[in-house]
């Protein structure tokens, strides 16, 4: 550990140590002195930037990248803290089942889920996939509909209500059952062929999908519920994610667009499990603000599970679904009242929070630094901002780090094209929030194929990239303009993160 921290670059060593008696609080709008240096997106694009390679700071995965790539805990973890690594490790892979069985301690799946077990939809950690005609794929449907009367408008701004489940089905439809009963309906993904043609007549064929439902179970859905697809991110980096300062990305939200540039991101404030008021930082729609409820949400929603933050015995259930209703719990009460109580969804988020980011590859190659200089240029870190420096008072494996994920962790206006409809807390059905980059390139090295996007629709980097409209209309297009060479360019700086 010693001889890793003496390695650091300077200028992780002066992030780590230097900005200690400046906090920054969460309502400033304006960023102390070195840190808006350490943060402001670099104009020299003939070497690498000191420090760029380890982008996760000290907590960067120095393994050799493989299929394993994003399962390493932070290189900096403390010898006490890794045996509880290792404990949510195995919690996170372990497979749930109905209850009642023999075996109290992994009971409670469903009645209803998507998948019975964490690493079921985030395979080796890394993104979930959309069927592909072999494999059923992870890919599930959020439902909800909008606030319809003022008293759901009020509550959806005061953050006590994202939005409202379909009053049959719920918050999510789940194709599995516990057996007994039957699952609630499958998903239905058609694709149209979608041609885009580049500027110098190059033609790339994007494939647009189209979701419904079949075989629903329990009755028709409500007419005003939407279906917004998901598949699973990746896992790395969410530690320190969660120990950015709001302040820094409070200081890049520009809901009006003052400056003009077209790019108008937007906070969503959410109020997290503990009632606190806070900036929505996870999920695609940035609906949580804290690892922990991220993770009690997909325990009650993938899995059927109830944990301390949400009690939800019967996971999806409604009224109308009386047969679920009817069946047992898994609960603990030894525990505590839930499925999965303390200890385990405390190590299930220890583990989460300490999934490292790889080190980047090939960062001071030449082709890898005009891409690099391409992707600055065309505005694509008006979204995707470089940099960050976490908090002086965040978890010490965390604190003070220069960070390069490449998000700015706002809503964004992404375009029709992207569209789901579902609104969820302040986030439209046209916004989504800008995902980090960091890891990308080793998409297909973890998961063995290639899917990015929301839903992952989209089977390369460049398909990524041509789905962006609404605010990233011109930054799509001035990727669209270049040379087929300076595209290759950009596709390699984006494989080297």
């Amino acid at each position: 550990m010693k001889r890793y921290w003496m390695a650091l670059p300077p200028l992780v060593l002066l992030a780590a140590g230097t900005l200690g008696a400046r906090a920054v609080t969460p309502q400033a709008t304006l960023l102390p002195a070195e840190i808006e240096r350490l943060i402001r997106p670099t104009a020299d694009f003939s070497h690498a930037e000191p420090s760029e390679a380890l982008q996760a700071g000290a907590t960067t995965s120095i393994e050799e990248p493989d299929r394993l790539a994003f399962s390493h805990f932070s290189t900096n973890l403390p010898d006490d803290k890794r045996m509880d690594f290792r404990l949510g490790n195995a919690l996170f892979r372990k497979l749930w089942v109905a209850s009642p069985s023999s075996t109290r301690a992994s009971d409670g799946l469903g009645p209803f889920y998507n998948a019975r077990s964490c690493e079921e939809c985030h395979k080796d950690d890394g993104r979930g996939m959309p069927p592909d005609g072999k494999d059923r794929g992870t890919l599930f449907l959020r439902l909800a509909r909008g606030a319809d009367t003022d008293a759901e408008k009020a509550a959806v701004a005061e953050g006590t209500l994202r939005n409202f489940p379909d009053p049959v089905y719920g918050t999510q439809l789940q194709d599995r059952a516990i057996p007994g009963l039957l699952a609630e309906a499958q998903v239905k993904i058609t694709y149209s062929p979608l041609p885009f043609t580049f500027p110098d007549g190059t033609v790339v064929t994007l494939r647009k999908p189209t979701y419904a439902v079949a075989d629903l179970r329990y009755g028709p859905l409500d007419p005003r519920t939407t279906l917004s697809p998901r598949v699973a991110p990746q896992m790395i980096g969410l530690g320190l994610i969660e120990a950015i300062p709001e302040a820094q990305i409070r200081a890049l939200a520009d809901p009006d667009d003052r400056d003009g540039d077209g790019i108008s991101g937007r906070l969503q404030v959410v109020r997290n499990m503990a009632g606190d008021t806070r900036v929505g930082l996870f999920g695609w729609k940035a609906e949580n603000a804290t690892i922990r409820d991220q993770t009690a949400h997909a325990f009650a929603g993938d899995l059927g599970i109830s944990t301390p933050l949400i009690d939800s015995p019967h996971g999806d259930c409604t009224d109308a679904q009386t047969d679920c209703l009817a069946l047992p719990t898994g609960e603990q009460t030894k525990l505590g009242k839930s499925e999965a109580p303390d200890p385990i969804l405390e190590l299930v988020t220890h583990y989460s929070r300490h999934l490292a980011v790889p080190a980047r590859r090939k960062s001071g190659f030449a082709d890898v630094l005009a891409g690099k200089k391409l992707f600055y240029d065309a505005g694509c870190i008006s979204c995707h901002r470089p940099k960050f420096v976490t908090a002086d008072d965040a978890p010490r494996e965390f604190r003070a780090q220069l960070i390069w994920p490449y998000s700015d962790f706002l809503l964004h206006d992404m375009g029709e094209g992207l569209a789901d409809g579902q609104p969820v807390g302040g986030a439209t059905g046209r916004e989504w929030r800008t995902p980090p980059l960091w890891g990308i390139g080793l998409t297909s090295t973890v998961t063995n194929k290639a899917f990015y996007l929301h839903d992952g629709r989209a089977r390369s980097l460049e398909e990524a990239i041509l789905w962006h409209g609404g605010e990233a209309e011109a930054a799509r297009d001035k990727y669209a303009s270049l040379t087929r060479a300076d595209r290759e360019n950009l596709i390699k700086f984006l494989e080297s993160l």
